[in-house]
């Protein structure tokens, strides 16, 4: 038996490397018995045009919600997110390193819509999963276009194809996808006003060291490199992962652009982008500053794992 992992359960968008190395047997290989512990029981399940201030509501509500408990051990989620939950953390919950996906979130209107351009969503009501990858995300894309005290969002259900069935129905203006579903919004005829990859992290206790770390990147780099050889074969991770939903089991892998699966080697954070996150999270009001971005790393054990992981990778 191997060293016990207890990993918060991951979707392909985010997690795909991960899902290839427990399917696939690559963890076993590292000496790792991983177990994937169900996650978001209390996440919101539909849209709450009330709620328009992610201070109303938990960070916790989906990831890191088996974390916070004891009953898992690690988890991987945007990286903004995991600053937030980070520095909110009753379990010692410290970042690790980035994840070895990069995610794309689009922010996309239906097919009825007026909206052509970001500039056209000023004031208008964008429903985003508060504290995941596309609820900054969103703020980050606007930003660009639109003075930050124009850009409006609510509470929108924390799955993709909650969102958009909720865009389609005329509850908001717009929301944020990840993949599968903007394919699927795409065939639908819905437009993407703004597209973007972002990168994750993983968010580890104390009771997972530096070896066990270690192991877990080393196998999630083997798929890494499984995933690059074949991506239309780890593509229908996308599909079989949400088959239960008639729009995605419509879809086939022909259907998915192998543009947006990316996949990189797990590696620390960057020192420069760790401080320019932190900042802009300050400036959102997103974190209370209590705390420095280097005491929302364990970057002591972070450097060590990927020193193990490289020397004997």
């Amino acid at each position: 038996m191997g060293t016990k992992l207890l990993l918060e359960t991951t979707a392909p968008f985010q997690g795909l490397p991960e899902l290839v190395a427990f399917h696939e047997g690559l963890f076993e290989a590292e000496g790792l018995d991983v177990e994937f512990k169900e996650r978001g029981q209390n996440a919101p399940t539909g849209t709450d045009t009330n709620v328009t201030n992610p201070d109303l509501v938990s960070p916790f509500m989906s990831h890191a919600s088996t974390f916070e408990t004891g009953q898992a051990g690690m988890y991987n989620a945007c990286e903004w997110g995991n600053y937030r939950r980070v520095q909110d953390s009753d379990v010692q919950g410290r970042q690790l390193g980035r994840r070895s996906i990069v995610a794309y979130g689009a922010l996309v209107v239906a097919p009825s819509s007026d909206v052509y351009t970001p500039q056209q969503l000023a004031n208008k009501l964008i429903g985003v999963p508060y504290f995941a990858g596309t609820h900054y995300l969103c703020l980050l894309m606007l930003e660009g276009f639109l003075p930050r005290d124009l850009i409006k969002t609510c509470l929108a259900p924390t799955g993709s194809g909650a969102r958009f069935r909720s865009l389609m129905k005329g509850e908001i203006v717009a929301t944020t996808l990840t993949e599968p579903y903007i394919t699927v919004a795409e065939k639908a005829g819905c437009r993407i006003i703004v597209m973007s990859p972002f990168h994750g992290t993983e968010v580890a206790t104390p009771g997972v060291d530096a070896e066990t770390y270690a192991a877990f990147s080393r196998a999630v780099n083997k798929a890494v490199e499984r995933i690059k050889a074949d991506k239309r074969k780890y593509l229908q991770y996308f599909i079989d992962y949400y088959k239960s939903d008639p729009d995605v089991a419509a879809l086939t892998v022909d259907d998915l652009s192998p543009s947006r699966l990316q996949v990189v080697e797990p590696a620390p954070i960057p020192e420069e982008e760790l401080q320019r996150t932190y900042q802009w999270m300050l400036g959102w009001n997103m974190l209370d500053g209590g705390t420095g971005a280097e005491d929302l790393i364990d970057g002591e054990r972070q450097s060590t794992a990927h020193d193990l992981a490289a020397s004997s990778g």
